[in-house]
């Protein structure tokens, strides 16, 4: 009788490798594995980038406060104005009357 081999699919040697072998097993545990793996370090850079947005759009706020502030307090023109409009601050001798709006009204 005669027997005979199957022919079936036959690895090429370098991927027979163990050292070969051991350091795909070992990258694909960094890559996808790892506490520190690349979805985290990924996630991590977008935050980073977020923060940087807000830390930039605060810097900008706080320089037009900063501005505000500087504009609000060189004269008490400016100082009283903003105090009868934002507080409704009046002097003693003068009456203000409040006229709402409905909110469905456009301004």
């Amino acid at each position: 009788m005669e027997t005979t081999k199957k022919k079936g699919f036959k690895f090429p040697r370098w991927a027979r490798n163990k050292y070969i072998i051991s350091c795909i097993l070992f990258g694909g545990w960094l890559i996808f594995l790892d506490r520190n793996n690349v979805l985290y370090q990924f996630q991590l850079y977008r935050e980073v980038n977020q923060l940087e947005d807000q830390k930039a759009f605060y810097l900008k706020e706080i320089e037009q406060d900063r501005q505000n502030h500087q504009d609000l307090f060189s004269s008490p023109d400016k100082l009283e104005k903003f105090a009868r409009e934002q507080y409704m601050m009046k002097k003693d001798d003068e009456d203000i009357y409040v006229v709402p709006t409905p909110p469905d009204a456009k301004r």
